[in-house]
């Protein structure tokens, strides 16, 4: 019996290899006793498992087969349901094996046999699994595989059912305070203006009374002067906006620097990341779902200038850079699902770097092919890889001219790598553009941004430095506080914060 089982199983079972082993040992001793018998015997055994090779070859399965995610998107660290739903053309009754095929990262396939013990009036089987990711991506999930059997059960046939299906696991954003970003505007937000909404040349202060006017808003002088009841003109609210950057180049967080989401590119959808990275990534996310959530018109940017998804394959919408209203939190959450570093001329690493940059653009395309399946009227990403770039200059002319455009009408949020001196001093000019502006540099070792973070607190960024160790919610909280001279836009208490002690004091919670 064990020699039969480490005998080969991809065609025969090991029903199937006792009957060639039995047959070849009666054709034996046919030759030898001269006994017809055990010659047809022989024959009969040997043509049985050959038979059900041929007719399970000749015969194709024919599967419907239907993979529905509940949530349609993940974030990391949760789990969804996934529903599968199998029908056969040809309704039979011998059980079939099968096994869902999932990333390694998902741990063990799940295995079940068709048809299932409660199908549905029209014969269709329904499978539920949960899975979890603890890494952003799109993954490939599927196909099915199913194992088939002859109903002697001595051949064996694997066959391959329907077609893998995307799934894409999202950044989870993290609680953030509510801070002074938004200075004289509310917690929502919002903030008045002293235009008026309905202004007239009669009179511009006051309207007349309508129905459902709150009493407290009655103007008494005008009232008077009027002789009816008059009520102060309706304040005018403007949408509040803010700018986001995201530094994305590879060298500005080039520390662990590898393709860590899988070993197989093509099946696991590996990342050009590191763990710096995720963290500025967890930051961006973060960020973005605090200002959206409060109204805020939202500008993601990268280093550049440009639209920070641009080149991210699991963006719906690459190409825009204004982000407001509903679905906004989840557009920007798919956006940066596959988001990867950028390597650029002069700055590549040699290596082992090198070679993950390939994987990572082999891992991109399969990003990509994957969502342009479920997104067939969205429209096309315009890079053919991911990590296609302008030779515009990081934190060049591009950026300021955009930044210039909207000045001073929100806050101007910048999240960095381990930036050079030259990077600071071209990003310190920006600062006049941001009511106020902030930075943080995500670093492995917080004490060597010291020079930058001078650079620009001296320029008026309230700017720290954090580890990938540091916790979001700390850092966010400290900085206000960090900045090196009195801001224009910084509120008093800040300011007298600032000026009493140096521009390289540590700040709480951001090790910098």
């Amino acid at each position: 019996m064990n020699l039969i089982e480490k005998l080969p199983s991809g065609l025969l079972t090991v029903r199937g290899w006792g009957f060639v082993l039995t047959a070849v040992v009666a054709l034996l001793f046919a030759q030898v006793l001269g006994r017809r018998d055990l010659l047809y015997v022989g024959i009969l055994l040997l043509a049985l498992p050959l038979a059900s090779v041929v007719v399970l070859r000749l015969v194709k399965p024919r599967f419907t087969v239907g993979r529905r995610f509940q949530p349609q998107t993940m974030e990391i660290g949760s789990t969804t349901t996934v529903t599968l739903s199998l029908t056969a053309s040809v309704a039979g009754g011998a059980s079939i094996a099968m096994e869902e095929q999932l990333p390694a990262r998902f741990g063990q396939a799940p295995r079940f046999s068709y048809p299932s013990r409660r199908p549905t009036r029209d014969g269709v089987s329904l499978y539920e699994y949960r899975i979890r990711s603890t890494s952003r991506g799109v993954y490939e999930i599927g196909p099915v595989t199913a194992e088939f059997t002859d109903p002697f059960g001595l051949g064996r046939s694997r066959h391959v059912l329907g077609t893998a299906d995307p799934l894409v696991v999202t950044p989870a954003p993290v609680e953030l305070l509510v801070s002074a970003l938004a200075g004289s505007r509310g917690n929502d937000g919002m903030a008045a203006t002293r235009r008026q909404a309905n202004p007239s040349d009669d009179d511009v202060m006051t309207r007349e009374y309508r129905y459902g006017d709150s009493l407290r808003r009655v103007h008494w002088a005008a009232t008077a002067r009027h002789s009816e009841l008059m009520v102060r003109q309706e304040e005018s609210v403007t949408t509040p906006q803010a700018t986001l950057l995201l530094d994305q180049r590879h060298h500005s967080f080039s520390t662990g620097l590898s393709a860590v989401f899988g070993g197989d590119a093509a099946a696991d959808s590996a990342l050009f990341t590191s763990p710096t990275f995720e963290w500025a990534v967890t930051a961006a996310m973060s960020i973005s779902a605090h200002l959206l959530e409060r109204s805020y018109a939202l500008r993601f940017l990268d280093q550049q200038g440009a639209p920070a998804l641009l080149h991210s394959p699991s963006a719906a919408f690459p190409a825009e850079e204004e982000h407001h209203g509903q679905g906004a939190v989840e557009g920007i959450a798919e956006g940066l699902a596959a988001l990867e570093l950028a390597p650029e001329a002069g700055h590549r690493t040699q290596g082992h770097v090198e070679h993950s940059g390939s994987t990572a653009v082999r891992a991109g395309e399969a990003a990509r092919s994957a969502v342009r399946r479920v997104r067939r009227g969205a429209s096309e990403v315009p890079p053919k890889t991911p990590h296609a770039r302008t030779p515009h200059a990081a934190f060049g002319d591009d950026l300021l001219d955009r930044l210039a455009a909207n000045r001073h009408r929100g806050p101007l949020i910048a999240v960095l790598g381990l930036i050079t001196t030259e990077d600071a001093r071209a990003l310190a000019s920006a600062s006049d553009y941001g009511s106020p502006a902030y930075a943080i540099l995500a670093t492995d070792r917080p004490a060597e941004s010291q020079p930058q973070l001078a650079i620009l607190r001296d320029a008026g960024w309230h700017a720290t430095a954090a580890s990938p160790s540091a916790k979001l919610p700390v850092v966010w909280a400290g900085l206000e506080h960090a900045v090196g001279r009195t801001s224009a836009h910084a509120s008093p208490a800040a300011a007298a914060t600032s000026s009493g002690r140096s521009s390289r004091a540590p700040v709480p919670g951001g090790r910098g």
